[in-house]
């Protein structure tokens, strides 16, 4: 993401932190985008509608809104989601979103962290990396984000904060192949 994107993304995830916090609604709203970000990710139709500049920005908007309101969102998340469209923003959508949950997470004393892994985690195993990302942060408020990359191979990859632990196979793999060029 470049410093552009990261500066729209974080200027409209502010206006729209202030908003919720005047409409006493910041639950809500945060609840609408994390649903919205799980419909983007799921949904290949609803993701090029975000990103694709093939769609008129009115066109983006309708689709939007109607997904948010069938979804049953907040007036606030609709209006703001359909703002971000008819501006011709869609396309910064995704990092609105994460720029907005970090927010909440810091206004709310979080931690934000973030955990890569090579498979889907089952809840066992999620419950076991949340614990030692709270070991490793020092705090039990944090706000965890899990994704799942299978170019990993295996492994995982944590991120608190500016920290960044990578126990992936795919790193060690590289690291070795850089060792072994440099004894050739």
């Amino acid at each position: 993401m470049s410093s552009s994107e990261k500066g729209l993304a974080g200027r409209y995830a502010g206006a729209l932190y202030d908003l919720a916090v005047e409409a006493k609604v910041t639950d809500t709203v945060l609840a609408n985008l994390t649903e919205l970000k799980s419909l983007i990710a799921e949904n290949k139709e609803l993701a090029s509608v975000v990103s694709s500049p093939v769609y008129s920005r009115t066109d983006q908007m309708k689709a939007m809104i109607a997904v948010l309101e069938k979804a049953g969102a907040d007036a606030l998340s609709v209006k703001f989601i359909g703002a971000v469209a008819q501006n011709g923003r869609l396309f910064a959508l995704p990092q609105i979103i994460a720029a907005f949950m970090r927010e909440v997470a810091r206004r709310n004393g979080q931690i934000s962290a973030e955990v890569v892994s090579a498979i889907a985690l089952d809840a066992k195993r999620q419950k076991a990396v949340e614990a030692t990302v709270s070991a490793l942060a020092g705090s039990k408020n944090i706000s965890l984000e899990m994704r799942v990359d299978p170019a990993l191979m295996g492994g995982l990859i944590v991120r608190i904060g500016s920290r960044l632990f990578d126990t992936s196979v795919k790193t060690k793999l590289n690291r070795l192949e850089a060792a072994m060029k440099g004894v050739a």
